[in-house]
C-alpha cells in the first residue's frame, strides 16, 4: 500500500481574525492527480502558499514524504521535489523560452544533460518552435506553458498548478489536458482551477474548499452534482 506524498493535518493560516484555512486535513497519495475546486477565497491559493513555503502556518502542519514543511523555506521545499505554477506567469521576460528552461534545468543538471532537459521539457509542453522567442513577446497562454516547462526542468515529483487554464484559448485548453494527463504518468499532481469543463476533462477526484476549510471530496461526477458545491459557487451559505 503506497504513503502519501503530500499530508496536513489541522493546517491553519490566520490573518488577523480571519482563517483564510481552517483546520485542513488533506492527503494526497503517490501518483494521484488531484483538483482543487472552490469560489474565490475559499482559501486554495492560500493552502498552495503554505504548502510550498511562500506562508508559515499559524497552526497545524504539513508534510511532504514525511519531511515536515512548515518551517522550511522555498528553496528547501524545491529541492524536496515540489515545483509550483502560479497564477501569473514567473518567467524571465527578457529572456529566450530556452534560456527560461536551461535556468531551471541547470539547478539540477549540468553540460549536455541540461541542454537534454531543455530539449525534453519543451516537447513535453509543445513548444520546441518556440524556443528562440523572447518570453516577453509571447502569447498569454504560450507564457503558460514556458512556465510549465520551468517548473517541469527541475524534475519535481509532485506538481501543483495554479489556475493553469487561466486566459487559455480553447484550443490551447484542451491541449493544455492533454499534457496533464502526460505529466500524471511521472508525477504526483494538484490543480486548482475554476474552469468546471476543464475539471471535468482531468479530474478523477475532487476537493471543494469552502471558507477556509474542506467542504467536501470525491469523484468527479459525484462531487460536481452535489447541491452543497453548487450552492457555494452561487454564494449560498451552506453546512459543511
Amino acid at each position: 500500500m503506497s504513503a502519501p506524498v503530500l499530508e496536513t493535518k489541522d493546517l491553519t493560516m490566520r490573518f488577523g481574525g480571519v482563517k483564510a484555512v481552517n483546520a485542513v486535513n488533506f492527503t494526497l497519495m503517490e501518483g494521484e492527480l488531484r483538483c482543487l475546486i472552490g469560489p474565490n477565497g475559499a482559501g486554495k491559493s492560500t493552502f498552495f502558499k503554505l504548502i510550498t513555503g511562500q506562508l508559515r502556518p499559524t497552526g497545524g502542519t504539513a508534510a511532504y514524504r514525511g519531511h515536515d514543511l512548515s518551517r522550511r523555506e522555498r528553496h528547501d521545499i524545491a529541492r524536496l521535489g515540489l515545483g509550483i505554477k502560479t497564477q501569473v506567469p514567473s518567467v524571465f521576460d527578457g529572456l529566450s523560452v530556452n534560456e527560461n528552461v536551461w535556468i531551471a534545468a541547470s539547478r539540477r543538471y549540468r553540460g549536455k544533460a541540461a541542454k537534454a532537459a531543455v530539449e525534453r521539457q519543451l516537447e513535453r509542453v509543445g513548444i520546441p518552435d518556440l524556443q528562440h522567442r523572447i518570453v516577453g513577446q509571447l502569447a498569454h497562454g504560450q507564457r503558460q506553458l514556458v512556465e510549465l516547462a520551468v517548473v517541469l526542468a527541475q524534475e519535481p515529483s509532485l506538481v501543483l498548478l495554479d489556475e493553469p487554464a487561466a486566459g487559455m484559448t480553447q484550443n490551447e485548453t484542451d491541449r493544455l489536458a492533454e499534457i496533464i494527463h502526460e505529466i500524471h504518468r511521472d508525477h504526483a499532481l494538484i490543480v486548482v482551477e475554476h474552469d468546471m469543463a476543464f475539471i471535468r476533462s482531468i479530474a478523477t477526484v475532487v476537493t471543494v474548499f469552502n471558507q477556509g476549510s474542506i467542504l467536501t471530496e470525491g469523484p468527479v461526477a459525484q462531487v460536481l452534482n452535489d447541491e452543497r458545491v453548487r450552492d457555494v459557487y452561487l454564494g449560498k451559505q451552506v453546512a459543511a
